[in-house]
């Protein structure tokens, strides 16, 4: 599981993202659509059109880091907003990436058949 401090600032794309994009297009959309700098050491996270995967992009002062996570089966959580980006917290994003909805902490993403 990714640990991530709580005064690490993480931002979700809400729109589909094409995740054949490495971090130089990445950037590109987080300067062009935010309107924010990809190396303030935030987490950016982008979902493809089916949000089955997800690509979280971060700098660490010396270089990009892509974390790349695609599930077995079901769905990330949809955030429904306006915006094109949201703000959400290091709680939120282990909830989001453990199949936790954020609505209702108690459904889960898929089941697991032995």
């Amino acid at each position: 599981m990714l640990s991530v401090p709580s005064t690490v600032a993480i931002y979700l794309h809400t729109q589909p993202t094409d995740l054949r994009k490495g971090a130089d297009g990445l950037c590109g959309i987080i300067r062009g659509q935010f309107e924010g700098d990809p190396q303030d050491g935030s987490l950016f996270l982008f979902f493809n059109r089916r949000r089955d995967r997800v690509k979280i992009l971060h700098w660490d002062g010396t270089g990009y880091w892509i974390y790349y996570k695609t599930l077995e089966s079901g769905t990330f959580e949809t955030i429904a907003c306006d915006e094109k980006r949201v703000p959400i917290d290091s709680l939120q994003l282990a909830m989001l990436l453990g199949g936790i909805s954020l609505k209702a902490p108690r459904r889960k993403r898929y089941r697991r058949v032995a």
